[in-house]
């Protein structure tokens, strides 16, 4: 978290920065940054605190190190068994994991998916990595998956085996859970005994059916219809043979709230894991030191490339402008584009939103020259609510 103040008198309006990154554009501490200097354009006098925020997904950890977390690199196996350089978050003993990091389709090359095949091993040697960094307390970030495996893979990599009829270890990936026979999860990492996971997550889908990891987010991973059909049913399987060595509670977390997250690794954890699933936003915040923040603040501004109906159900700022009315501050946005109307936005908590589309329709333009357009938007937030 930084602070910036200027020569401002006393009275000078306090403006926390808490926002989202505007994804394909700008990170959220870019976001922050040319949030701040439109401020600081149109109220010099403004003292601005900026503190990137996350949900959980691609960008959480560079929220976490933004915030002061150090970050910590490790060579560990991508969605398609090739190996890559991951960074996980520590400050102390609480460490924050990014599955994307490992795991994520901004992982693969530009065309190519492996929906039956990708792996989440590398989150597991990503978490390995960080009890070796001596957390024991783990906030594991799920979102923008390129995986279905329901965690098996993440699990192997922490000493759990999956095995085929003739007692074989498994290929990676989903699809190979339709030849499960026999799980093994006693040869997990005896220090995750002693650590505390948090499953952090702005989905709160169960593993399988209609509304399960491989239905809802499996087509955006390259599945088609009868691969869809394939890996619910391995999930599915995934399930059933847990439910044989860790019993009912298995079948009971895999309809959980959470359990079909980033392709059913959100079922791993807790049932490997011990995790408890709490919104991704609401994790960050509490781990970024949002409240202490938020005590200061006049005036929040949160945002994230697209406030749409997405935003409505987890995503950062509505936990960020719920969070804020509870503490009686108000709150605007600004936004790549604006794409719910404004009865559905002030419904948030959100008072009202600058979309750069509303200074450059071109969305190509607009995204190319995002940085410039915000800091002119973010003048006219300042003019407007300052």
């Amino acid at each position: 978290m930084t602070d910036r103040l200027t020569d401002g008198a006393t009275a000078a309006p306090r403006v926390l920065i808490a926002a989202d990154k505007f994804k394909g554009s700008l990170t959220a501490a870019e976001v922050a940054e040319h949030t701040a200097a439109g401020i600081l354009a149109a109220r010099p006098g403004a003292r601005i605190t900026a503190l990137p925020v996350a949900d959980g997904g691609d960008g959480t950890v560079d929220a976490a190190v933004a915030a002061g977390f150090e970050p910590h690199e490790a060579e560990v196996t991508d969605p398609l068994g090739a190996p890559v350089r991951a960074v996980f978050a520590l400050r102390g003993d609480v460490a924050v994991v990014e599955m994307a990091q490992a795991s994520g389709l901004v992982l693969l090359p530009p065309g190519t998916f492996a929906p039956l095949t990708a792996t989440t091993f590398g989150t597991g040697e990503l978490i390995t990595a960080a009890l070796d960094a001596g957390a024991r307390t783990i906030v594991l970030g799920v979102g923008g998956s390129a995986t279905t495996d329901g965690g098996a893979g993440m699990l192997t990599a922490l000493g759990a085996r999956f095995l085929d009829a003739d007692g074989d270890p498994l290929p990676h990936g989903g699809g190979a859970l339709r030849d499960l026979a026999t799980a093994d999860l006693s040869g997990l990492d005896a220090r995750l005994k002693d650590t505390a996971v948090v499953l952090a997550s702005d989905v709160d889908n169960p593993l399988t059916g209609p509304t399960g990891a491989a239905a809802v987010y499996g087509p955006q991973k390259g599945a088609g219809a009868d691969d869809v059909a394939a890996l619910d049913a391995a999930l599915g399987t995934l399930a059933r043979i847990l439910e044989r060595t860790e019993g009912a509670r298995a079948a009971d977390l895999a309809r959980a709230p959470g359990a079909g997250a980033a392709g059913g690794i959100g079922y791993g954890a807790l049932v490997g894991l011990g995790a408890a699933f709490r919104p991704g936003i609401e994790v960050l915040l509490d781990v970024l030191g949002f409240e202490a923040a938020l005590a200061g603040a006049d005036l929040v501004v949160t945002g994230e490339g697209s406030l749409d109906t997405q935003t409505l159900h987890g995503k950062a700022p509505a936990g960020v402008a719920a969070a804020a009315r509870a503490a009686g501050k108000p709150v605007v946005a600004v936004c790549g584009r604006l794409a719910i109307d404004g009865d559905a936005l002030r419904g948030t908590g959100i008072a009202a939103a600058y979309p750069l589309t509303a200074l450059e329709p071109d969305p190509e333009r607009c995204m190319a020259e995002a940085g410039p357009l915000l800091e002119r938007a973010a003048r006219r937030l300042a003019e407007e609510q300052l």
